[in-house]
């Protein structure tokens, strides 16, 4: 048992540590073993590091259950990927709110080329079983990795298609992986381990409660380069994983129903609003993610003719420089900084007409 893994767990535990605090300790600290061996002193050096926040890790009893949960992982085959671990989900790495540890099943492809999160009612019609499938089948030939929340609908759907076409799909879960919820779907993820997995943030015998649905949906969203939304009706878990993707700056699309249907008013709803993209057809998806097109090197421009002086603009126009299309999540995996902070930079860049925004949240040089 590694004695870093045992401290990674009871960083999670901590009351009143949430993940935005429990990153900023790990940045100063390094691990989670420093954190819980650092002086007090030096804590409260740490901005936004109170002395709340000290009192909680150091009053906390939390040792024995990670003791527990780590021992519980290596007799289960449990694996675990700590926020500091270059294995990381680069998608999830910049957004404040993802758990620092996660833990998972599987043969799990986190930092796939393409990733699409498909979610739905649980209550799914025949229009919306069919636009499932013929989704799936119209984009399987870029593999993406499919991603859904195991829900009985267009979330056990989502997975058996993808499966059916041979392509990686991963559930993420709201319990911990002691169970599988619901109970009737576990044949499915006992073929999904091969080539994909669950993962959740919750340690074992965590049973599912309503409230960690929602929170389990944060992390579907941020996994995924878009997120699909099939038939969903105007409140509930797709609508939420819908606003969620929304808000990191990922595309939403909602395959549109008849108006006087209450499973697709949820789509229509959020089409109307501009939040999601009308999606009727794979190739709409392809096309305005730009997945059928590889990108084209483009001949490298001197930097001293970029007209800034920003240091920020400056290091995006570097990692952009001679590579063509590059993903904003490429972008904040390497420049170590979040979605909201290289969103502006490359709006500013925009704005002075060096840069160029396109489809799919891709972005290159400005030619002019």
């Amino acid at each position: 048992m590694s004695d870093e893994l045992v401290y990674q767990i009871a960083l999670s535990l901590v009351p009143g540590i949430g993940p935005v605090k429990a990153k900023k300790l790990l940045s100063y600290c390094g691990s989670a073993s420093a954190v819980f061996r650092e002086k007090e002193n030096r804590l409260l050096k740490i901005p936004d590091i109170g002395t709340q926040a000290i009192r909680f890790l150091s009053e906390a009893d939390v040792m024995e259950r990670a003791e527990s949960e780590a021992e519980y992982m290596i007799k289960n085959d449990i694996a675990s990927v700590f926020f500091t671990e270059k294995n990381y989900p680069d998608r999830l790495r910049h957004c404040d709110d993802s758990p620092i540890i996660l833990f998972s099943k599987g043969n799990i492809p986190f930092n796939a080329t393409r990733t699409v999160a498909l979610v739905g009612t649980r209550h799914s019609t025949e229009y919306g079983k069919d636009f499932c499938e013929y989704l799936i089948r119209g984009i399987k030939h870029i593999q993406p990795v499919i991603i859904s929340g195991l829900a009985y609908g267009i979330d056990i759907l989502a997975h058996k298609y993808a499966l059916r076409e041979g392509l990686s799909t991963i559930a993420c879960l709201a319990h911990g992986l002691h169970t599988v919820y619901p109970p009737a779907h576990r044949p499915v993820v006992n073929e999904m381990l091969e080539t994909g997995g669950v993962v959740t943030e919750y340690l074992a015998v965590t049973n599912p409660e309503r409230e960690m649905f929602p929170m389990r949906n944060r992390i579907i969203a941020a996994l995924a380069d878009c997120t699909v939304i099939v038939e969903t009706g105007p409140r509930g878990g797709s609508i939420i994983t819908a606003n969620i993707a929304s808000s990191y700056g990922r595309d939403v699309f909602a395959l549109p129903g008849r108006y006087n249907d209450p499973h697709s008013s949820g789509c229509n709803e959020l089409i109307r609003k501009n939040i999601a993209a009308i999606l009727s057809s794979p190739g709409e998806l392809l096309d305005y993610m730009n997945w059928e097109n590889d990108a084209t090197k483009q001949k490298p421009a001197q930097l001293s003719l970029f007209n800034t002086e920003d240091p920020g603009e400056r290091l995006i126009l570097s990692l952009l420089n001679g590579r063509g299309k590059v993903a904003i999540d490429v972008l904040c995996a390497e420049s170590e900084k979040s979605i909201s902070d290289v969103s502006g930079l490359l709006l500013s860049l925009e704005f002075k007409g060096l840069v160029k925004s396109l489809p799919g949240k891709l972005f290159q040089i400005s030619r002019g």
